[in-house]
């Protein structure tokens, strides 16, 4: 999904990948490699990596927002990384702003499992005849923030509190056909 201002979101659910400790700890997977998200895009490995160089030199650190509202910062991103399954990230959801305490609570209750990437998009190309039509694989992205969000788009990744194995809920599961169902209609329509 992308804004007008050009920065691109990318929801990521994870299955095992985020977990809340000590009421504030936060970490797992912001983006999983290879998995095509309900819009048809495919985050390559290495599309981060110069961004996140970029960003240290500087001495910044990713954000971490609410619902990708930039008004909505709920803490702090200790680390982000690559690694062989996708982006990595660790923080501390900050107990003086409420909307994080709140975070912490839908996540440990299981209201909320999602991540999402803001991102802009440096260099992406048209996956090749044999895969899904108008697919984008993502090989450079200049990353802005990871958010904690409620619906995301790639199926694969999803937020769990430490010590759960959350099932995938059926009522997300229905939302998820319709969306994939829109997804092909539209893919349909440009042809």
């Amino acid at each position: 999904m992308q804004s007008d201002s050009g920065l691109e979101h990318k929801f990521c659910r994870m299955d095992d990948g985020l977990s809340v400790t000590e009421g504030t700890r936060i970490e797992g997977y912001a983006s999983l490699f290879g998995d095509a998200d309900r819009g048809g895009d495919v985050v390559a490995r290495g599309a981060f990596e110069t961004s996140l160089k970029r960003m240290a030199a500087e001495g910044r650190r990713v954000r971490m927002l609410w619902q990708h509202d930039p008004a909505q910062p709920i803490g702090v991103w200790d680390e982000a990384r690559e690694d062989a399954r996708g982006l990595w990230v660790k923080g501390r959801l900050l107990d003086g702003v409420a909307r994080a305490r709140e975070a912490a609570a839908l996540i440990e209750a299981g209201a909320l499992d999602g991540l999402s990437i803001g991102y802009r998009t440096v260099r992406a190309v048209k996956m090749e005849k044999g895969e899904r039509l108008g697919q984008r694989l993502l090989t450079e992205l200049e990353l802005w923030e990871v958010s904690l969000v409620t619906f995301p788009m790639l199926p694969s990744a999803r937020v769990g509190a430490k010590g759960d194995t959350p099932e995938h809920d059926p009522a997300l599961r229905d939302v998820a056909a319709i969306f994939e169902v829109a997804r092909q209609e539209l893919a349909r329509q440009d042809d």
